[in-house]
């Protein structure tokens, strides 16, 4: 799995499309062709958290400003294909975790090493594409106040676990091995359902 670096390489693959979306988090992702076109990666997928639709505007005006911005400039020059920013044919990933939605630069750091090593784990059931995970609202820090307790960092990967879930499914890697695909997201969304401690979020992807 590549890693997307450069500014260009993030705008490319957020102008692709959104394939999953929960309450925290938004998955876009540019689908990478054999032949050097480039395809989007599907249509949104609403969460369907109603705590997350008040931010959702808000926080998907970044997404629209940087697929904007993907469409009028290239760093090799008017025409370049996604193929100069990925010239490697393999699953390309990137974290986008804005200051405004975790001003803590400890949390930022914590969630962006949950999104690369989940990532990690579906890398085989994920086509060859740029993908980028965005953190699209905060995590209310009432209820996580440490930036490294376990209880975060299980929310995070509870989300991230689903988020990989359905994505995978989209891309179609996921219905040969539906264990796979649903084992540690089914877990993770089983257990969200049967914890009833107020600490636990709602953590729910629709298909649309």
């Amino acid at each position: 799995m590549q890693r997307l670096k450069t500014r260009p390489q993030f705008q490319a693959a957020m102008a692709g499309g959104t394939v999953s979306r929960t309450a925290h988090f938004a998955l876009h992702r540019l689908v990478l062709g054999a032949d050097g076109t480039a395809t989007t990666g599907g249509a949104v997928v609403a969460s369907g958290d109603t705590r997350a639709a008040s931010v959702t505007p808000v926080a998907d005006a970044t997404a629209a400003a940087a697929a904007k911005a993907a469409k009028t400039e290239s760093p090799s020059g008017p025409g370049a294909s996604p193929q100069a920013l990925f010239a490697v044919p393999d699953v390309w990933l990137g974290a986008m975790v804005p200051k405004r939605w975790a001003r803590r630069a400890v949390t930022r750091n914590a969630i962006k090493r949950q999104i690369y090593t989940v990532g990690a784990t579906f890398e085989e059931r994920l086509p060859q594409a740029a993908h980028v995970v965005r953190l699209r609202s905060t995590f209310d820090r009432k209820q996580f106040i440490s930036a490294t307790s376990d209880q975060l960092k299980e929310a995070v990967r509870a989300e991230l676990l689903q988020l990989f879930g359905y994505a995978a499914k989209r891309s179609g890697h996921g219905q040969g091995s539906g264990q796979g695909t649903g084992g540690e997201a089914g877990k993770a969304s089983g257990a969200s359902r049967t914890d009833k401690s107020p600490s636990a979020p709602r953590v729910s992807v629709t298909a649309p």
